[in-house]
């Protein structure tokens, strides 16, 4: 038999081959990469066993959750409520900074809504205020684009840090689902912050990149809606400034559910998990029926349920029955392969872990000396760098490193996890979806999106990961 590194070795490079060069689906690369490294370094016999008990223990405690959680954030895009939370905030915050707004709506709904189809509603709502503000699509596109980024790395229920989250609790390191989501908004906060200066800077470095008042299709809007936009123009035509009421009215509209509700929707299931995990913690309350009862509403999946079935009886009650539930299965179509990607990433850690590789390195690392927490750091660049999907960047990469960590690499698990989820964002540039996403619904140029979209990727996880190991310095 090989040697477990360089069995894992060549497991990971075919995987990637596969992936990158080929036309196959990450899944299938996935499993392929399982078998091959088990038969590389343990007794045939054990190689189907090991793989499929990897993949079924992965399924069982993420599948649902997945799948719930698409189907709760295809509810908040369909009906509405994206553009109802960004309305919210544009009152708190004023039209004088639409950019704050359009970041923190992406923020926001990037929770528990990929960011692609995110970026794709809320993009209508960043040419409006680009055309009605002057301001740069650059600057615009750019933030929404970043804050809808930043959380989807890193805040669970989002599947690829909820992923992450299972692989490592998987492996024996137990991380509080409830914990990790707060520590992961966080660390968000000052990405964000740190995002807004640096896309104000791209934006009067490219100014020009305004949407013009031709480039709206008037047939898309409803009458109310052209009449709001017609006031508008001519008050800008006055040289007037633009109010906050004027973007109020432009959405007012549009039929939109409540402010409460669609935030309560999104927020409930977090407040129920964080509630699970404080009960967790008192120890009066252990045996109580009072904790059972938390603890069974604050566990993921149903925490998940309650706000679907709260999306599917209130957010979306002006559809019909047929439409709703064909919103469920457009959104079931999404969770499939990334439940399937997710699971096969658990297959391939198990075999890791079986094999023994994960000591072997953690032993070797840990003798050089290396500061434990560079370890998923450069893990998360090297499994993203090569291949687009964020998301199977981060299982394959946790795949890698819990196991690691489990056999004694000193560094605390949630700051591992935080750091693997935070520099698989590194970078996007054109093998990535997201990217071209951003690009052409921003109306921006490949050349200039390098310039911007793609550095910003650098900067942010670059800045995270300083934050980082400062607090691995405390935190062990």
């Amino acid at each position: 038999m090989m040697s477990p590194v360089l069995a894992m070795a060549i497991g990971i490079v075919v995987m990637l081959l596969l992936i990158i060069f080929t036309r196959l689906h990450p899944f299938p690369a996935l499993i392929i990469s399982a078998i091959l490294i088990a038969v590389l370094a343990m007794p045939i016999g054990d190689v189907i066993n090991t793989v499929t008990t990897g993949f079924g223990n992965t399924m069982k405690s993420i599948g649902i959750v997945i799948g719930f959680g698409c189907i709760m954030g295809i509810f908040l895009e369909k009906s509405g409520a994206a553009k109802r939370m960004a309305l919210t905030i544009l009152k708190l915050v004023g039209v004088k900074n639409c950019d704050v707004v359009l970041g923190l709506t992406g923020f926001v709904v990037s929770i528990p809504v990929f960011c692609d189809s995110g970026f794709v509603i809320l993009s209508s709502l960043a040419k409006e205020f680009s055309r009605l503000t002057k301001k740069s699509m650059v600057w615009l596109g750019g933030i929404l684009g970043m804050g809808l980024y930043i959380t989807h790395f890193m805040v669970p229920p989002t599947p690829g840090p909820l992923a992450v989250v299972s692989t490592f609790n998987e492996n024996g390191l137990p991380i509080d689902l409830g914990l990790y989501i707060l520590c992961g908004l966080a660390v968000s906060v000052p990405l964000f912050c740190v995002a807004v200066p640096l896309f104000r800077y791209y934006g009067k470095k490219y100014p020009d990149l305004v949407v013009k008042d031709e480039e709206i299709d008037r047939s898309k809007y409803t009458p109310a809606q052209l009449q709001v936009l017609d006031r508008i123009a001519a008050k800008s035509k006055a040289g007037q400034d633009m109010e906050t009421k004027d973007f109020e009215d432009l959405l007012a509209a549009e039929k939109l559910p409540s402010a409460f509700m669609s935030f309560f929707t999104l927020l409930l299931p977090i407040v129920l998990i964080f509630a699970n995990t404080i009960v967790g913690q008192i120890p009066s309350l252990a045996g109580t029926t009072f904790r059972g009862i938390v603890q069974f509403i604050g566990n993921p999946v149903v925490a998940l349920f309650i706000a679907l079935c709260i999306g599917a009886f209130f957010l979306c009650r002006e559809f019909d029955r047929k439409t709703c539930v064909a919103l469920m299965g457009e959104a079931c179509k999404d969770a499939g392969p990334i439940v399937f990607i997710t699971a096969a990433g658990g297959a391939l850690g198990a075999v890791i872990n079986t094999i023994g590789a994960a000591k072997i390195m953690a032993d070797w690392l840990t003798a050089t000396g290396i500061p434990a927490i560079l370890i998923p750091i450069l893990v998360g660049v090297i499994m993203r760098f090569p291949q687009g999907s964020g998301t199977t960047a981060m299982i394959t990469g946790s795949a890698i490193v819990a196991p690691m960590i489990a056999a004694g690499l000193p560094v605390n698990p949630y700051l591992a996890a935080l750091a693997l989820c935070l520099t698989t964002m590194c970078p996007s540039y054109l093998n990535d979806s997201y990217f071209h996403v951003v690009t052409s619904f921003s109306g921006m140029d490949i050349k200039t999106s390098l310039k911007t979209w793609s550095v910003s990727t650098f900067i942010i996880p670059a800045v995270g990961s300083v934050i980082l190991i400062i607090l691995s310095l405390f935190i062990h």
